[in-house]
């Protein structure tokens, strides 16, 4: 692990995976760019099919203005 925070090495997807999962954060949260993303990615992982889908046609809108 010490190895990776270093970045001396680089895990590939298997061992993201695995890490991921015992760490109970989905693998997209390893590829966020920013806190805050990182934040909206634990966020949205939470949430129901139907809370995520929700979410995502009020953003749409949101957009859209």
């Amino acid at each position: 692990m010490n190895h990776y925070e270093k970045g001396r090495h680089t895990p590939d997807l298997q061992t993201l995976k695995r890490i991921a999962e015992e760490l109970g954060v989905p693998l997209n949260y390893f590829f966020c760019e920013s806190d805050q993303m990182a934040k909206f990615v634990l966020l949205f992982e939470q949430l129901s099919e139907d809370e995520k889908d929700e979410l995502l046609t009020e953003l749409n809108l949101k957009k859209g203005r």
